[in-house]
């Protein structure tokens, strides 16, 4: 019995081996998937349809081997993304897979009100928004001893940020429309929007100012990058 089950074993590690002394018993695609999850932020179905195939696919198997790393596999299937989080358990001490991006305070704002936007307007498909719309909303955080043309530029840094860092929004058209990705609703979730939500308000209202470079924000948006 022990005979058969090596050579099983074996045989189904030679089938899906790429090079010389490859071992892995994933697929190719499989594979490029799992690296995908890891290097973060998220897997799309909508940019990369033969990744997500595979990760349908081998979804057993890709969580299995997350969970040697203490990572969770979070999918959705109608939106079509899946991303990665850390292990949340009481049963033992995990290490932090997940690294920390390090946000600003607008890039902070920002994605509290892209997250809005996109909640408001789910019910209506795609939500495609301007870039001055945006903007608009997050001037009231703008301090007396910052100069607007030197707001702008952050603000504009911050929409980059979302564009390239963490790939929240794509661009929709014109270089200042963009598409919010659903994928938001789920990085940022309920708790985290109610832990920040009050303290900006009470900055915006006057309450105490707020270094917009600080990069204090960090822990606010743990699962959006990877390592």
């Amino acid at each position: 019995m022990t005979d058969t089950i090596n050579f099983t074993e074996a045989d189904a590690a030679s089938a899906t081996a790429l090079w010389a002394q490859d071992t892995g018993v994933l697929g190719e695609q499989s594979r490029r998937a799992l690296l995908e999850l890891i290097k973060g932020p998220y897997l799309s179905g909508v940019n990369t349809p033969a990744l997500w195939s595979a990760l349908l696919a081998d979804e057993t198997a890709l969580r299995s081997r997350l969970h040697e790393l203490f990572l969770d596999l979070v999918i959705d299937r109608v939106g079509e993304f899946a991303f990665v989080r850390n292990v949340s358990t009481t049963e033992l001490k995990t290490p932090n897979t997940v690294r920390t991006a390090a946000l600003t305070f607008l890039d902070t704002a920002m994605l509290l009100v892209l997250r809005q936007m996109l909640l408001a307007g789910e019910g209506e498909g795609r939500v495609i928004v301007g870039q001055d719309e945006v903007f608009e909303q997050l001037w009231v955080y703008r301090t007396p001893d910052r100069d607007e043309a030197d707001f702008a530029r952050r603000m504009n840094s911050s929409w980059l940020n979302m564009k390239n860092k963490l790939r929240v929004i794509h661009l929709a058209g014109a270089d200042d429309r963009a598409e919010i990705s659903p994928v938001l609703r789920l990085i940022v979730d309920a708790d985290q929007i109610q832990a920040i939500g009050a303290e900006y308000r009470r900055i915006a209202e006057g309450g105490g100012g707020i270094d917009v470079d600080n990069e204090d924000s960090s822990d606010d948006t743990d699962e959006d990058v990877t390592a």
